[in-house]
């Protein structure tokens, strides 16, 4: 194989070590890619070189549209800009920043086309996190959407390989709306080798510490040519939306690189509250919707009245769906919700199951190139009906950058991504529980030790436990259990001013919305935290 095309060598030079990688399969035969490839090219001049570079490939709720050919175009000249402007070399890491809109669209790919590596952050996260993720990636280089500057600015300091930022939305002089229009509108995109790293996607772990994800040009094609085709089995004529954000590869997936790849278009939406979305679809007339269960629930709630007869096919992801929220949207709108589960780790669905199959309270079964089985504690292959550790292989894989809980994830080969699943008689995959301390709220991953560490800087707090808690309309929320110091009153004033303090110094989705105050906390002899009686205590 010829060299990689990354300059920059960054990202190749910190992946795991080739014994803890797990094992690819390409069983099927659209996965067989070429040596180099480079995933912008596959999908904006790919669908150009198809004829269909004067259909709509993206529009946001405002009216703007574009269609695949001035999409493309401003990819180039934003690409340009990152080249000639800020020094972008192949290799680089470049931290993207902003909502669901056009503009970040035509970011992320300018990336892709300059051979560079996408590290895409979700609107809400603070400045603390964001020097986590910045240090963690070595990120050079940043595009960010002007209206969220001002959590990068207090982060810069922090962040010393940060040395150009660039904003977008906004009129400014030296925005790059203003600089980018004077570039070309043609571009020679990176030939970047099919393995090149093309986007690295936080995720946080139990711990609470930043854990990156690498996924290369060709894992981002291959997840177009798996479950988008032989499951969703969306067409081009199909208008793609929905809420989680282009930084989750659930988001990146579903609502960009998914309906790109088959010629669709797709529409952004930069506030997707569930009141919000109903508004959207009856203006706008998407088919194809993709949500939280959590949404779908209040959805289906506020839907008397609404014309949602545009839709055809919605998906839910990243949490269980709950049988009692399928069947409200199924009342609702005589759609059943294709269901499904993913990570950023395989960076999008593995298990599911389509619109014309469903089994309620089943996730589903694996998407077409793609393996699973569930594991005892010892790796091997439990009988069908007994609760075991999810494990699975395919076209894409977990590789973290430089992490050492890589050797947690990738055992024998397989991907274990965490959950506890058994396998009915039928081949259907049923999921059970999370089998760590990941809170799964809403569609968000919450890790309760990052929510304890602030809790733990407010000058109340003594001491604290973060767990998950059953909830009915979110599946779980997160749920704090807390020692106050002498002096300080529990409370409804104190519940919210430590609510506030989380809020004000963590993204705010991440906030405990239930208190408990105790006086004291369940531990070892050694002093570790007995997180299982917690969330015994949570769940009585």
């Amino acid at each position: 194989m010829t060299g990689t095309a990354h300059v920059d060598t960054f990202a190749r030079d910190r992946q795991p070590p080739r014994d803890q990688w797990p094992e690819l399969v390409f069983d099927l035969p659209e996965l067989r890619y070429p040596e180099r490839m480079n995933c912008a090219s596959e999908l904006l001049g790919g669908a150009i070189a198809r004829g269909q570079g004067d259909r709509v490939a993206i529009r946001s709720t405002d009216g703007l549209s574009w269609t695949y050919r001035e999409l493309e175009a401003r990819a180039n000249r934003i690409a340009q800009l990152l080249v000639d402007d800020l020094g972008v070399v192949p290799g680089n890491r470049v931290l993207l920043r902003g909502p669901n809109s056009p503009m970040m669209a035509a970011c992320w790919f300018a990336i892709m086309k300059a051979g560079a590596i996408a590290v895409a952050t979700m609107p809400l996260l603070r400045a603390k996190e964001l020097t986590d993720i910045v240090t963690k990636a070595e990120a050079s280089h940043a595009l960010c959407d002007s209206r969220l500057a001002e959590e990068l600015d207090l982060a810069r300091p922090a962040c010393p390989t940060l040395e150009r930022v660039a904003l977008f939305e906004t009129d400014a002089a030296d925005g790059v709306e203003a600089r980018s229009a004077a570039k070309p509108s043609t571009f020679a995109d990176v030939a970047t080798l099919a393995t090149d790293t093309a986007l690295i996607a936080f995720t946080s772990g139990t711990t609470g510490k930043p854990k990156g994800t690498m996924h290369s040009h060709r894992d981002v094609i291959a997840a177009c040519d798996c479950w988008p085709k032989h499951t969703l089995k969306a067409t081009p004529d199909d208008v793609f939306t929905g809420s989680p954000p282009l930084a989750f590869t659930f988001g990146l997936g579903g609502l960009l690189v998914f309906p790109l790849r088959i010629g669709a278009s797709t529409l952004l939406v930069e506030r997707p509250s569930p009141e919000a979305l109903l508004d959207v679809v009856e203006k706008h007339r998407p088919t194809v919707l993709f949500t939280a269960p959590t949404s779908y629930r209040a959805m289906a709630l506020a839907s008397a009245g609404r014309d949602l007869a545009s839709l055809r096919k919605c998906v839910s992801a990243g949490e269980a769906l709950p049988a009692a929220t399928r069947k409200l949207w199924k009342d609702a709108t005589g759609i059943d919700i294709i269901d499904g589960i993913g990570s950023t780790e395989m960076f999008h669905i593995f298990i599911s199951h389509g619109d014309d199959d469903v089994r309620p309270g089943a996730t589903g079964k694996p998407v077409p190139g793609y393996r699973a089985c569930v594991l005892d504690e010892h790796g091997r292959p439990l009988p069908r009906g007994q609760v075991g550790r999810l494990a699975v292989k395919g076209p894409t894989g977990c590789r973290y950058l430089d992490d050492p809980r890589q050797a947690n994830y990738v055992q024998g080969g397989w991907n274990l991504t965490g959950d506890a699943y058994l396998v009915d008689d039928d081949g259907w995959f049923v999921y059970q529980a999370r089998t760590d301390d990941m809170i799964v709220s809403a569609g968000y991953n919450i890790a309760g030790p990052e929510v304890e560490a602030s809790l733990m800087q407010h000058a109340a707090v003594a001491d604290c436990g973060v767990v998950a808690a059953p909830d009915e309309e979110r599946g779980m929320i997160v749920k704090a259990f807390v020692v106050l110091k002498p002096g300080h009153l529990p409370g409804e004033a104190m519940k919210r001013a430590l609510q506030d303090h989380v809020k004000a110094s963590i993204a705010p989705y991440k906030y405990p919305r239930a208190i408990e105050f105790v006086e004291s906390l369940p531990r070892t002899e050694t002093g570790k935290l007995q997180r299982f009686r917690l969330r015994q205590m949570a769940s009585a």
